[in-house]
């Protein structure tokens, strides 16, 4: 069943797309429990999840798969590019394969939390006047923050709360948003007028910043290709995953062993960014966690039954680049985050 709802005045865009439940006597509905995954159903499966995005998506491997690493740590993605990437398409087609209901937010400086997050509405009932509460976009599976840094700190801050909480508060009510929750906010690298950098204990809410890149030659042509023969280009894709299945494959994402030497040493790197040369302020104990099971989840979608050291290194940039405050020389150099981690590796 698939039900669509906009509101857009140029600030949200809400799509659900979803299943139907199955629905007893009393009129209430129940999902069916959650298939029993061994590994190898959890690599077929995933492996087709990457099947179904690569329908839309040219190219992009490592992205994709960063993506659906931050998916099964249920955590939430800080997107970087310039314009025109695909990003917004990517994402939509994530949450299509996944069974997830999708919302969009565009950022910009005159968006209030309550845009965001819902507010209380006056509505005439049977009883007369009464406040209800009215959802706002964050309240989806999967959150598209369009130019984050473009929203002032007052409503990026609206999010932090959804961010590592899973829930909002409005009017002294505390509203849980649905699970499994994934926000995923895109920034622009390039273009700084008129925006507001995120303060670090924003980002430092982000599990992964994951960097796309323009497409090769060969993959550009493709996109051409695909997108440029009809005038409203529609590439179906499959559902592979439902709601309840996410989440178990979520929970089997932790269990996933790793070697207690292997998990050390990926501590002591997080440790090391905070004496490391050129940098101001190193990684928190979060960036630990995030390391750690961030490498587990890498080998889930390799289909591997334990981490390997070449998992930890691969998640390591993503996880650390933003969460490193460079100092002055670093910036007067050339240096990036990118280059103090690799050193460090």
């Amino acid at each position: 069943m698939t039900d669509e709802t906009r509101e857009n005045g140029g600030e949200t865009e809400v799509e659900t797309t979803g299943r139907a439940g199955t629905e007893t006597e009393d009129g209430t509905e129940r999902e069916a429990a959650a298939e029993e995954f061994d590994l190898e159903t959890v690599a077929r499966t995933l492996d087709r999840v990457r099947t179904e995005v690569g329908k839309r998506i040219v190219g992009q491997e490592a992205v994709i798969e960063q993506l659906l690493a931050s998916l099964l740590c249920d955590g939430n993605a800080l997107l970087e590019s310039n314009p025109g990437l695909g990003k917004t398409l990517m994402v939509r087609t994530l949450a299509s394969v996944t069974d997830l209901s999708f919302s969009r937010i565009q950022n910009t400086p005159d968006l209030m939390p309550s845009d965001i997050t819902g507010t209380e509405l006056i509505r005439e009932t049977d009883r007369g006047r009464e406040f209800v509460f009215e959802r706002g976009p964050v309240f989806a599976n999967v959150v598209l923050a369009d130019e984050i840094n473009r929203a002032t700190p007052k409503t990026q801050a609206a999010l932090l709360e959804a961010m590592q909480e899973k829930q909002v508060t409005v009017g002294g009510e505390t509203y849980q948003l649905p699970r499994p929750f994934f926000l995923l906010a895109t920034q622009n690298p390039i273009d700084q007028e008129g925006t507001y950098p995120l303060p670090e204990a924003q980002s430092d809410r982000f599990l992964m910043k994951i960097l796309l890149d323009y497409p090769a030659l060969d993959e550009e042509e493709e996109i051409v290709n695909r997108y440029t023969r009809s005038l409203n280009p529609s590439i179906p894709v499959e559902t592979v995953l439902s709601a309840s299945e996410l989440q178990r494959v979520q929970e089997l994402t932790r269990q996933v062993p790793i070697a207690d030497d292997l998990q050390l040493s990926a501590i002591e790197l997080v440790r090391r960014t905070r004496d490391a040369e050129h940098v101001d302020f190193g990684a928190s104990p979060r960036a630990s966690m995030g390391l750690v099971v961030a490498a587990k989840a890498r080998a889930l979608l390799d289909g591997r039954t334990h981490v390997k050291r070449e998992d930890v290194e691969a998640m390591a940039a993503p996880v650390l680049r933003h969460r490193l405050i460079l100092d002055f020389r670093a910036e007067r150099q050339g240096t990036t985050a990118d280059d103090v981690v690799a050193e460090l590796l």
